[in-house]
């Protein structure tokens, strides 16, 4: 698609096939322009432009590339990005633009050059519509099903307290039945809290990693549950000023391990035990730029199936698709840090060990 420039040699046609060949098997839709008073004019697209954008290589060729793809009231800002083109700026913009079956969303690219033969340049479609629709729609359901939620479940917890405060003295299966209920109801509070917490592990950027002390966010997630579970013996043994790779939602993953070893084990009083191991001696080991934190409990293993569906989304089923969102938390916490989260056995305490392993620098 490039063109030659006068007295070029067999290495330069030999460059220029090269181009001709990558720029045609690209996956983005790709559009060599030439500028004419500043405006686009179409030389030559690539196989993806035409299957995305719908138009004929033949019919759209040596006519103007916005009369093609820009709807009429995003001209002012195609035309921006045209002078900026001439200019010799480089163009990054999410853009809407017209194809032959509608609007789609992209991820516009405009490139600039001038050769012998005049000025010119690229433009490059990144398809984003089924991203950005996916993410609205995200959107929209996270807001509603945790407003729903928290909402109905306040509304079923509120009216149960009530009905009991309306009985002089319930039975005991009336009782059972009201603490049930109201289970219920703050679990799917818990639920709706930790879809939030998701949302916001998700929508952050994951290249703003720093090097956060994870002793301190530990005593603080452990302070936490103290309080929240005075009957729950949970143990901390992990050394000052140990840094890991992550940020302040490391919080979450963190929360939700020593949540899942308390909520989930019969016992009236729980054991848990947090743990990061030492480095290795010595500091030039692959293993001393790793950190392994370890959550581990007394209380019964979770089950194969909830694992699997953690360690491999597509063994989510109808049936087996995980109990609440707790473990997926810390899951995409752990994986936005580029990490990884492993189960085991707790050789002491002889429940789960649930590991965490981040990069220390």
């Amino acid at each position: 698609m490039a063109r030659e420039g006068a007295g070029g040699g067999a290495d330069e046609r030999s460059e220029s096939d090269r181009y001709r060949h990558l720029i045609e098997h690209v996956q983005d839709a790709v559009v060599e322009f030439e500028l004419v008073d500043g405006e686009p004019v179409v030389a030559s697209v690539n196989r993806s432009f035409v299957d995305v954008f719908g138009y004929d290589a033949d019919e759209i060729r040596g006519q103007p590339l916005n009369d093609w793809v820009v709807p009429d009231w995003k001209l002012e800002e195609a035309r921006g990005l045209d002078a900026n083109t001439s200019s010799g700026e480089v163009n990054y913009r999410e853009v809407t633009r017209e194809t032959a079956t509608g609007l789609r969303e992209f991820l516009y690219r405009g490139i600039p050059y001038e050769d012998g033969a005049g000025a010119g340049g690229f433009a490059v479609y990144t398809d984003l519509t089924e991203i950005s629709r996916n993410e609205r729609r995200l959107k929209v359901l996270n807001r509603i099903l945790r407003h729903n939620l928290r909402n109905n479940a306040n509304v079923v917890a509120g009216h149960t307290t009530r009905l009991l405060a309306g009985l002089d003295e319930p039975d005991a299966a009336t009782a059972e039945s009201a603490a049930t209920v109201e289970r219920a109801a703050r679990e799917l509070e818990r639920l709706a809290e930790e879809a939030g917490h998701i949302r916001r592990v998700l929508r952050r950027r994951t290249d703003e990693t720093v090097e956060i002390d994870v002793g301190a966010v530990v005593r603080a997630v452990v302070d936490e549950h103290r309080t929240r579970s005075p009957n729950a013996d949970v143990d901390v043994t992990v050394g000052e000023g140990e840094t890991v790779l992550a940020d302040d939602r490391l919080r979450y993953a963190i929360d939700g391990l020593v949540d899942n070893a308390i909520e989930h084990n019969p016992s009236a009083s729980p054991r848990v035990r947090v743990r990061l191991d030492a480095p290795p001696d010595e500091p030039d080991a692959a293993a001393a730029e790793w950190a392994v934190l370890h959550v581990e409990d007394d209380g019964p293993r979770i089950p194969l199936n909830e694992r699997d569906v953690i360690r491999d989304g597509d063994a989510i089923t109808p049936t087996y698709h995980g109990s609440g969102l707790g473990l997926w938390l810390t899951e995409l916490t752990v994986e936005a840090f580029g990490g990884e989260l492993a189960f085991g056995e707790s050789d002491d305490l002889g429940g789960n060990d649930v590991s965490i392993r981040l990069r220390r620098r």
